[in-house]
């Protein structure tokens, strides 16, 4: 049975910490939230981490504030939801006793796709190719019979939504349409959460000017097929309080016409370089795994201490070899 390793851990557990990686998005917070409902529902006392704050434009997803920045460290065990790249939690385990923890402790792994773990200490992995890491745990409360209440309900239908945006990516089947249709029947509403979130993503008129310049900066590489902007440190301090530079522009990029994958990059005084990438071919994670990053096909990131022109050569090589190698095996 797949879930019964799992199951096992969580059972011996009293305390539990839901860990989310440093690009948190739909999936990752609606994932953490169903877990603390769920097995806070089952007698566990539930903790939610992330190493950094939950952006203002993901505030729509009820139960949010919740999510620490103190890694609590008198919890039985964790679970890391939606990542199993180290990289993406690096933030965190330099953080004071947080890899200490993670390697004295049981910990799980919920993922929605099955690549390689680069995670150095013991880890328990439940990971299986579904279009968000909520239907996953959707699986594993369904498979223990641990009920799933309205709130939990909703939280997985947002992490559906996000990650498919909005049913409509090529993971998509009769077997989500399914999902969801369970999940509303559980309570959670489409239309409201569409309502908040549409709330949630209002910009003050500055904010859309900002838009406007970072457009203006985008590159078009590999004869149009590679679309790049540039967010130096100027801008993250001045706008990433308020609305995240690159969430701005990313979904416009990828789709201009010829375009098959758009990546923000972000720079910062320390020389760290940070970069979010969004496909149309699903050759995201290949190319984010060239700079040691991860994410999935269609949506992936990367950190490195690296020169911007550098990383941009690198980058133009990543993103051909892997569209390359698509392309053959399309034919």
């Amino acid at each position: 049975m797949m879930y019964e390793t799992a199951t096992n851990i969580i059972n011996e557990a009293h305390k539990i910490i839901v860990i989310q990686g440093e690009n948190p998005d739909g999936d990752s917070i609606g994932s953490s939230v169903a877990l603390e409902e769920i097995l806070s529902d089952q007698g566990k006392e539930v903790v939610m981490y992330c190493q950094i704050d939950v952006p203002k434009y993901l505030r729509y997803i009820k139960g949010w504030d919740r999510i620490v920045t103190d890694f609590d460290t008198s919890a039985d065990m964790a679970i890391i939801v939606d990542t199993a790249a180290e990289t993406l939690l690096s933030k965190a385990l330099g953080s004071s006793g947080v890899r200490h923890f993670l390697e004295t402790h049981p910990v799980l792994v919920i993922d929605h796709h099955t690549t390689q773990s680069d995670l150095t200490f013991e880890h328990t992995i439940l990971s299986q190719d579904a279009v968000a890491t909520s239907e996953v745990i959707y699986g594993l409360a369904e498979s223990n019979d641990w009920s799933i209440n309205q709130s939990a309900a909703e939280a997985m239908m947002i992490a559906v939504m996000s990650d498919t945006l909005g049913l409509t990516t090529q993971a998509v089947g009769a077997g989500t349409f399914e999902l969801c249709s369970k999940l509303a029947s559980l309570g959670a509403n489409a239309s409201h959460i569409e309502e908040r979130r549409r709330e949630y993503m209002k910009k003050p008129q500055d904010i859309l000017s900002y838009k406007g310049e970072l457009i203006g900066r985008i590159e078009y590489l590999l004869n149009g097929r590679l679309a790049v902007v540039h967010i130096p440190w100027e801008d993250i301090q001045q706008y990433s309080d308020r609305y995240n530079p690159s969430i701005l522009v990313l979904d416009e990029m990828r789709l201009v016409e010829g375009v098959e994958i758009a990546v923000a990059i972000k720079t910062y005084p320390d020389g760290k370089l940070t970069g979010k990438l969004r496909a149309n071919t699903p050759i995201a994670e290949t190319v984010a795994g060239y700079f040691g990053g991860g994410g999935h096909e269609y949506s992936a990131g990367f950190r490195v201490y690296e020169d911007y022109d550098k990383i941009i050569n690198e980058l133009i090589e990543a993103t051909d070899k892997a569209l390359n190698e698509h392309d053959s095996k399309a034919s």
